[in-house]
């Protein structure tokens, strides 16, 4: 197999994408979509999200240390887009893209209750790296659509047709093809 030798880039996809809530008191609140989250540790259960300085919602989360990840879909793909290419400085985008801002259970920024599963968090620290500032935020509620537990209350995602971002375009998620562990699972 014959390689071609990049420039250093962004190459690691696909990403999760994800729809950042946020608010100030007495503002509207915003959303943000993020390709740069992830999960950074399970115990205290942490993740991360990467947000460009200039943008709305930066100094939103940077003042308040809080924030709520949204989990997106096939049906929120419209509004995930949206989200990413208009600024909330001068538009409501709950309203434009008819979303229900949800109360939240923790903190003060509101999810969005068209989302399945509603990450709430807290900031325990900002890293400045370049173009874009990592929020290093603390987990301290998650709320599930009860329709996708099962039977036994366990959360089945492949209900929720969730999307993923790749190199500017929009995926969704394919057929499972296995679980954690079963490469070693006793037949």
């Amino acid at each position: 197999m014959k390689k071609q030798e990049w420039k250093p880039g962004n190459m690691l996809y696909p990403v999760p994408v994800v729809m950042v809530s946020c608010a100030r008191e007495g503002e509207k609140p915003n959303i943000i979509t993020v390709a740069w989250a992830g999960t950074i540790c399970s115990d205290p259960v942490m993740l991360s999200i990467s947000v460009r300085k200039e943008r709305y919602s930066h100094s939103i989360i940077s003042d308040t240390k809080e924030f709520v990840v949204n989990l997106t879909t096939q049906s929120l793909c419209t509004a995930t887009d949206y989200c990413g290419v208009k600024s909330g400085k001068d538009i409501d985008k709950f309203k434009e893209m008819n979303l229900t801002p949800l109360q939240s259970n923790v903190v003060k920024a509101p999810g969005i209750a068209e989302s399945p599963v509603n990450i709430e968090c807290r900031v325990v620290d900002i890293k400045e790296l370049g173009s874009h500032d990592m929020f290093i935020a603390e987990v301290v509620s998650v709320s599930v659509d009860e329709s996708l537990l099962d039977d036994n209350q366990r959360l089945d995602l492949e209900k929720a047709d969730l999307i993923a971002y790749s190199h500017g375009e929009y995926f969704m998620l394919g057929k499972k093809i296995g679980k954690f562990g079963f490469s070693v699972a006793k037949k």
